[in-house]
C-alpha cells in the first residue's frame, strides 16, 4: 500500500511537472511570434496570398483584399448618393484656439498617422458604413468552407476586434472629427496621412469622401495640424488621371494652411502624396509622370510634389528608384510579414535611399489583428504586449535615423492597428479585446512620449 501511494504522488508530480514545462514552452513561443516574427510572412499560405501580384490567382482577386494591412479592395465603386446634410452645416472656417496651445503637446510634423475617414452612422449617413464589413472569405474554398459568412450588424457587432471609445461613430460628425484632431494633437502627431479616392469613387465597401476633406482641413487647422494625402489604388490609376488627381488636389486645397507641404534641402516647400500599391503599376508608367523626360512629367510645375512609393518586396526598391518616386514607405504593421516591414531590414533599406537620394519612411505600428473581418487570417496576429510591440517598433525606426516616421494606423480598425481610444466591451457573445491594463489613451501617451525621444535624438543626429 505503502509504495502504491508514493507510486501515485509520483505519478502525479511528474504529471504536473510536463504540464508546467509544457505551458513554459508554449508561453515562450508565443512571446518569440509576438516580438520578432521577423521571417515570418512569405514562406507560408497566407502571407502569398494577401499580395495580389505575390499570387497568381487573378481570378479570386476581386473577391479578396489587397493585402492584410489594407482593407479596400481592387475595384473601385462609384457611388453618386454622397450625404451632403451634415458636411453643410458645419462651419466654413474653424480658427485655430490659441487656449489648445497651452493644453497639448507640440506637433511634430516629422511623425505622420494613416487616417480614414470612410465610416457611417445612420445618423450622419442613413445606415451604417464599414462598421457593417462583411466576414472576407479565404481564396482557397476548402479553407474558406470552414469560417463563418456574412457581415457584422452594427452597433453592438462591428468588424472589428477592438471597439472604440466613441462607439460606431460617422466620420462626418464634426464631433468625431474634433475628438480624433485633438487625440492626434496630444499624441504629437503634426500630419495626417489620408486615405482619399477622386470624386465619385470609393473603396467597395464605402462611399466617396472627398467632401468630407475641407471639414477634415478645418479641424486639423484649428489644432494646428497638418493634411497630407494617401492616395489609394482607384480604378484605372495611371500616369494621366494621377496627374489630373494631383492637380485637383492641390487647386482645390492647396491654399488651406493646413495643407501640407515638406521643405526640402535645397529649400522647396512640396507637397507629399503617399501612393498605396504603387508597385501594381509598372516602373515605365510612373516615370512617364514622376521623371523629368517623361511624356506627362509633373516635374517643374505648379503641380511638383514628393512622391512616397510603398516597398512591398525588396526588389520593388529598384522599380521605385526607376520610376522617379521621391522615396518609399512600408506602410504593414506586421513585423515580417513583407519585406519592407520586417524591422531588420529597415537598415538596409534606408542605406539604399540614402544613396540614391530617396526618402526612407519606416511605418511603425502597436500590433495586428484583423481576425474579425478574414477569420481564417490568425497567422498574421501581432499581439501589442501592452504597448511593447508598438515601443520596439519605434525603437527599430529611430535606430536607421529616418527623417519622417509614419504611423499605421490612427483609425484601420478592421485591422487592429488603430492608437485610437478603445474601450473594453462585451456583447453577447462577443468579447472585444482591450487596452487594459493601461488606459484608453495608453497609445496616444506611448506614441507622444517617442515623439519627444525623436526630436531629442534627431537633434544628435544633426551635430
Amino acid at each position: 500500500i505503502l509504495n502504491y501511494d508514493i507510486m501515485a504522488r509520483f505519478r502525479r508530480r511528474t504529471c504536473i511537472i510536463l504540464l508546467l514545462f509544457i505551458l513554459f514552452i508554449c508561453s515562450i513561443m508565443m512571446a518569440l511570434k509576438t516580438l520578432r516574427p521577423d521571417r515570418a510572412g512569405f514562406g507560408d499560405p497566407f502571407g502569398l496570398g494577401l499580395l495580389p501580384e505575390l499570387q497568381q490567382r487573378t481570378a479570386v482577386l476581386e473577391n479578396k483584399p489587397n493585402s492584410p494591412n489594407r482593407i479596400p479592395g481592387d475595384t473601385v465603386t462609384h457611388v453618386s448618393n454622397f450625404h451632403n446634410s451634415a458636411i453643410n452645416t458645419m462651419k466654413a472656417s474653424i480658427p485655430p484656439v490659441n487656449k489648445l496651445e497651452e493644453e497639448l503637446s507640440s506637433p511634430n510634423y516629422n511623425f505622420h498617422v494613416f487616417y480614414y475617414s470612410w465610416f457611417g452612422n445612420p445618423q450622419f449617413d442613413g445606415k451604417y458604413i464599414h462598421w457593417n464589413h462583411p466576414l472576407l472569405p479565404h481564396w482557397d474554398p476548402k479553407i474558406a468552407n470552414n469560417y463563418p459568412k456574412g457581415r457584422h450588424n452594427p452597433p453592438e457587432d462591428i468588424g472589428a476586434n477592438f471597439y472604440p471609445e466613441l462607439g460606431s461613430y460617422s466620420s462626418k460628425d464634426p464631433s468625431v472629427i474634433e475628438a480624433h484632431m485633438k487625440q492626434m494633437r496630444s499624441a504629437s502627431i503634426g500630419v495626417i496621412a489620408l486615405s482619399w479616392y477622386p470624386p465619385g469613387m470609393a473603396d467597395e465597401n464605402g462611399e466617396p469622401t472627398d467632401d468630407l476633406v475641407p471639414v477634415i482641413l478645418d479641424f486639423a487647422h484649428k489644432y494646428n495640424l497638418k493634411v497630407t494625402f494617401h492616395i489609394e489604388p482607384y480604378k484605372d490609376r495611371d500616369d494621366r488621371s494621377m496627374y489630373n488627381n494631383v492637380k485637383y488636389i492641390i487647386d482645390k486645397y492647396g491654399s488651406h494652411p493646413a495643407f501640407y507641404r515638406f521643405k526640402t534641402s535645397t529649400g522647396r516647400l512640396l507637397p507629399m502624396f503617399y501612393v498605396y500599391d504603387s508597385y501594381v503599376t509598372i516602373p515605365e508608367i510612373w516615370a512617364n509622370l514622376l521623371t523629368v523626360s517623361g511624356s506627362q512629367t509633373i516635374r517643374n510645375t505648379p503641380y511638383d510634389g514628393l512622391f512616397i512609393a510603398l516597398l512591398v518586396e525588396e526588389r520593388h526598391k529598384h522599380d521605385i528608384h526607376r520610376s522617379g518616386f521621391d522615396g518609399m514607405y512600408t506602410y504593414f504593421a506586421t513585423n515580417g510579414f513583407s519585406y519592407g516591414s520586417s524591422h531588420h531590414n529597415w537598415a538596409s533599406l534606408k542605406a539604399f535611399c540614402d544613396s540614391n537620394n530617396l526618402m526612407f519612411i519606416p511605418s511603425v505600428g502597436p500590433g495586428y489583428i484583423d481576425t474579425s473581418i478574414r477569420p481564417w487570417n490568425n497567422h498574421n496576429t501581432r499581439n501589442r504586449v501592452n504597448g511593447k510591440y508598438y515601443e520596439t517598433a519605434f525603437n527599430a525606426a529611430l535606430l536607421v535615423r529616418p527623417e519622417i516616421i509614419s504611423i499605421t494606423s490612427f483609425n484601420e480598425w478592421h485591422e487592429g492597428t488603430q492608437i485610437e481610444k478603445a474601450v473594453p466591451k462585451r456583447t453577447g457573445q462577443i468579447v472585444y479585446l482591450d487596452y487594459k491594463p493601461h488606459k484608453s489613451n495608453v497609445y496616444l501617451e506611448l506614441t507622444q512620449k517617442w515623439s519627444e525621444k525623436y526630436t531629442k535624438e534627431k537633434e544628435q543626429w544633426l551635430m
